[in-house]
């Protein structure tokens, strides 16, 4: 699970395009490549309109977060929706009527795979049922790190802000001409948010409700309300956006402070004033994947301060503020001898409830079948793909806090969205923090250096650093000789996505949307 935008998971590698700044190429220049890159994926890479996340030169292979099947687009971002809000991001800074068109194809492609509930899926294939059966059948049950993709559940999913992305984008769309085609689907993914919230604010991790994936021991998590990669933050966005385009229903701004409060209710009691992943429906913290076990969260605890901090200027409400010291207190209890922080990384990850102490997620085994994960007090030798600890800036949070306690409430709010009517942002990528598919190039990104390095077929070579091992058939009883306890992958029949030392160069989504927004961030200068 990953965050909005699919923050740089530490797959990031130097790039050809790595050069020192240039002047700037005139604009002719700019929009010639943005075009060519730009026709290139369009005509050339898209599947009915839709994406995934890296591609080989002759299309043999091709990844969303896994293995994708060629008639498969990938929704997890940087997937579809991304490339659609970048598509209306260069339709907005050139005028040309070329990516507007590009964006109502990716639009399509969403609304073909939206669930019946209103939601989707991290991917839908165009194969139709017995497609994504097979692909189940085969990569996805066997992705000994990626639980989330070994199981079908049939629903929609607010994992990784897959939805939440597409949501924005067809209203974003739809704001741009009132093109009424894209009400319905619109209204769909609305009435999503509003029936999938549970009354007292939160929601599932996904919709329609299942509860047919038990694993090792443990509940199917994906009722539980959900805090993990911001599932709250992210509707309540959607949810903001939809008031101030499509006015003020009564039932959105309900739901908004329904949202708001069940922040404050799941944190839990002094002196561990910080909050899970995951809740019960009786409000008791709750871990999901079997290698995130019942505890409280240091980094879901950071950005559920910060999400208060936001409601406070959302409302003006200081309800919001009034156990922020708490929880600060709580991280500066769990905080980490000096002699045992690495990389600036002083809290641990998992705090167990009770005892305050840390817990460390070790594995054993070597594929899906015969491995497992499982939870000590042994800070050696955890797992790579989940880190043991976390950077949290407690000092800025507490300035953060000193700023809003001394302010007028009343001031803090008086532009917020709820009392004010706004249009949604013109751009919304070009300012947003770096995606990152994997594979996506790193380095300095120069706009003379991007107009050079496109190629003759009209993409930016990238090393796919990231591969999968193909599909072998599925793995066997008896772990296969090796140590896998700290590494990405295991034997060679785990499909679960890892680092390779011999990356091949290939098509990376994720390259082309942040060049992209370098162009588009050099015409609107």
């Amino acid at each position: 699970m990953q965050s909005w935008l699919v923050k740089v998971l530490g797959f990031l590698l130097a790039a050809s395009l790595a050069l020192p700044a240039a002047a700037a190429p005139d604009k002719a220049k700019v929009e010639a490549t943005m075009k060519r890159a730009t026709r290139f994926m369009v005509e050339k890479v898209a599947t009915n309109g839709g994406y995934v996340w890296s591609y080989l030169p002759d299309m043999s292979r091709r990844w969303g977060e896994m293995e994708a099947f060629p008639t498969m687009i990938w929704v997890q971002p940087p997937g579809t929706a991304t490339m659609g809000h970048l598509y209306l991001d260069a339709y907005h800074a050139t005028g040309d009527a070329y990516y507007y068109d590009a964006a109502e194809k990716a639009a399509n492609a969403l609304i073909a795979i939206q669930h019946e509930s209103g939601g989707w899926h991290y991917f839908g294939d165009f194969g139709g049922e017995a497609s994504k059966q097979r692909w189940y059948e085969t990569i996805g049950r066997n992705a000994w790190r990626l639980e989330e993709f070994q199981h079908d559940w049939g629903n929609a999913t607010f994992d990784d802000a897959g939805t939440s992305e597409a949501m924005q984008f067809l209203l974003r769309l739809y704001v741009e001409k009132h093109d009424p085609k894209y009400r319905p689907a619109l209204d769909k993914a609305l009435n999503f948010v509003l029936d999938s919230q549970y009354p007292i604010g939160g929601w599932p991790q996904r919709y329609p409700l299942k509860s047919d994936f038990s694993h090792h021991g443990k509940p199917d998590y994906t009722s539980f309300i959900t805090f993990n990669d911001d599932v709250a933050g992210e509707n309540i966005q959607f949810l903001l956006y939809a008031c101030q385009a499509l006015g003020g229903d009564a039932r959105i701004r309900d739901a908004l402070v329904r949202a708001m409060n069940i922040t404050l209710v799941t944190q839990q009691a002094a002196p561990q004033a910080g909050w899970g992943l995951q809740y019960t429906l009786d409000l008791k913290p709750v871990g999901a994947r079997t290698y995130e076990p019942d505890a409280l969260v240091t980094h879901t605890t950071a950005a559920n301060i910060r999400q208060l901090f936001r409601f406070y200027r959302l409302t003006g409400d200081r309800k919001f503020l009034a156990r922020v010291p708490e929880a600060l207190a709580w991280l500066d209890s769990v905080k980490l001898p000096a002699d045992q922080v690495r990389n600036g990384r002083a809290y641990p990850t998992f705090i167990e409830i009770g005892t305050n102490r840390p817990l460390y997620v070790h594995r054993r085994g070597s594929n899906v079948v015969n491995g497992e994960y499982y939870a000590d007090y042994d800070p050696a030798n955890t797992i790579t793909h989940y880190s043991a600890t976390r950077a949290v800036d407690v000092p800025a949070l507490r300035r953060e806090y000193d700023k809003l306690i001394a302010a007028n409430p009343a001031e803090i709010a008086r532009e917020s969205p709820l009392r004010t009517s706004q249009p949604l942002p013109r751009y919304f990528l070009v300012e947003e923090v770096e995606t990152s598919d994997l594979n996506t190039a790193g380095g300095t990104r120069a706009p003379e250096a991007l107009v050079k390095s496109l190629n003759a077929a009209g993409w930016w070579p990238t090393e796919l650093k990231a591969t999968s091992n193909p599909y072998a058939g599925d793995g066997a009883r008896t772990p296969a000789a090796g140590d896998f306890s700290r590494t990405r992958v295991g034997d060679a029949t785990d499909t679960s996505p890892y680092e390779t030392d011999h990356p091949v160069i290939g098509i990376s989504t994720g390259t082309y949307i942040e060049n992209m927004k370098v162009l588009i961030a050099t015409l609107r200068q």
